[in-house]
């Protein structure tokens, strides 16, 4: 499904340059982390910038994903993105992402050096709700 020299990013940024680190990525993920999983497609996006390209956006949902420290973890979203080209009537991934859906707008790190996923528009409805607090007493 990847030429030879595809690229492949999955959700925590980690990169593959080459189908064959693709495909060993893959088979120990299909084996170890989503063994028991059941993989959904909720919603697919076809765009063809000409007749031999496809750019494929994906929305998936994941359950039953293992983990060491559970036996299942709850439900995951993601979205997938390839760049497929056709040639000799095969189409062929050139380059794919993985990206978790968290629903907030960015990732900041805390100052414990935790990655966590936040919203902007909520911060600044409290801040604007405290400001107006403050200005009422």
């Amino acid at each position: 499904m990847f030429y030879d020299k595809a690229d492949f990013v999955n959700v925590t940024g980690k990169w593959w340059d080459n189908k064959t680190d693709i495909w060993k990525a893959h088979d120990f993920g299909f084996r170890v982390i989503f063994q028991n999983s059941r993989l959904e497609v909720l919603k697919v996006k076809v765009k063809q910038p000409s007749e031999d390209i496809a750019v494929v956006h994906a929305r998936i949902l994941v359950t039953g994903q293992t983990n060491k420290a559970v036996e299942k973890t709850g439900e995951r979203r993601t979205m997938f993105l390839f760049v497929a080209k056709k040639e000799k009537e095969e189409w062929l991934v050139v380059s794919a992402q993985n990206t978790d859906i968290t629903g907030e707008q960015t990732n900041i790190r805390d100052e414990e050096g935790e990655l966590k996923s936040v919203s902007y528009k909520e911060r600044e409805e409290k801040i604007t709700r405290d400001l107006n607090e403050e200005d009422e007493s």
